[in-house]
């Protein structure tokens, strides 16, 4: 099983920095391919969902994603400084009772206009002066002000896509009436700005998609799922990754760490985000107080936090998975056609 190093190049989002993956390790690369291939669909499908347990790798996914539109888009004079194929931001948890859009226009203007020095798409900006107007408006007019700033930069810049991690705060934050509304928020500014949302969250984010026939219509869900033990292919794809990410940090070159395969993949549950966690915590305590059996029980998951993580994938994992399966049923014979004499 072989394991891609990754060697990515600058995002020109300079207000969202990028940092690489250490791997494109099989499961990322066929999450990925899957990605780009469902974005390549079109604009039918607004809403495309990432789900997977905590500690998997979509954050990593998500800005991969990004960082590969920035490469791909065309350059120049004109267009290299103008152009934002693509933003990573965060859904925000403000910590307001229901769900901030405000705070989430603002996001997206942020990470689209950025500190390029270009005039101001967005509405609300003093070219003279390069600063926000804020006029003493109702909150209702901020934010319809908002929206329309975050629809004009988009179209402006043509972004194709925007990734939201942690898109989860949709639901936490909002009561259980408003989540169609907020889907229908989305996939209004999907067709008004001609983007897609790239939502990247656990497994409490697929049920956005049961709200209503429409939304199910114009969503897709992906599962990135972890490696898991009882799959051969599985345990020899994350052997590599453990081999490689081992490999990549000091401390770790000269230990063989391939003999505790089956410890790393019980604790971190075969998700490689949290494998790369308990890796760099190992390092540091090596190179602090060298290698021993006792050094890397204090770096692993604590059998708390396993069971947490255990808990929550038992009770998605089958869900996501009926979820997302397609029958195909098809006819016996071949389908007889009748002459009207």
């Amino acid at each position: 099983m072989s394991v891609f190093n990754m060697n990515p190049t600058p995002s020109p989002d300079r207000q969202h920095p990028l940092t690489p993956s250490r791997i494109l390790h099989p499961r990322m690369k066929d999450t990925l391919e899957e990605a780009n291939l469902m974005m390549s669909v079109g604009i039918n499908t607004n809403i495309l969902l990432v789900c997977g347990p905590t500690g998997v790798g979509k954050t990593e996914l998500g800005k991969l994603l990004v960082r590969q539109a920035h490469a791909k888009a065309p350059t120049s004079p004109e267009t290299e400084h103008g152009t934002v194929p693509a933003i990573f931001i965060e859904a925000p948890a403000s910590g307001e009772r229901d769900f901030s859009w405000r705070e989430f226009y603002t996001r997206i203007n942020h990470a689209v206009e950025g500190d390029i020095e270009l005039p101001r798409t967005a509405i609300g900006i003093d070219p003279s002066r390069n600063c926000v107007i804020r006029p003493a408006t109702p909150q209702s007019s901020r934010l319809v002000a908002l929206r329309t700033a975050a629809e004009r930069a988009l179209r402006h810049r043509g972004t194709r896509f925007v990734v939201v991690d942690e898109a989860a705060h949709l639901i936490q934050q909002s009561r259980h009436s408003q989540l169609e509304n907020q889907l229908n928020t989305l996939k209004s500014l999907s067709n008004e700005c001609g983007v897609q949302w790239i939502l990247l969250g656990s497994y409490d984010l697929f049920q956005l998609v049961r709200l209503s026939g429409q939304l199910a219509r114009r969503s897709h869900v992906l599962h990135f799922s972890r490696y898991h033990a009882s799959n051969p292919a599985d345990v020899v794809a994350f052997r590599a990754c453990l081999k490689e990410l081992a490999g990549d940090m000091s401390a770790l070159r000269e230990i063989d760490v391939l003999k505790y395969a089956e410890v790393f993949m019980e604790n971190t549950l075969g998700c490689i985000g949290i494998l790369a966690t308990v890796l760099i915590r190992l390092n540091h305590l090596v190179g602090t107080h060298g290698w021993s059996v006792d050094t890397l029980r204090r770096a692993l998951l604590t059998e708390e936090q396993v069971t947490q993580i255990t808990e929550e994938i038992i009770e998605g994992e089958p869900r996501i998975r009926s979820g997302i399966e397609r029958h195909l049923t098809l006819p016996s014979k071949p389908r007889q056609i009748r002459k009207i004499a």
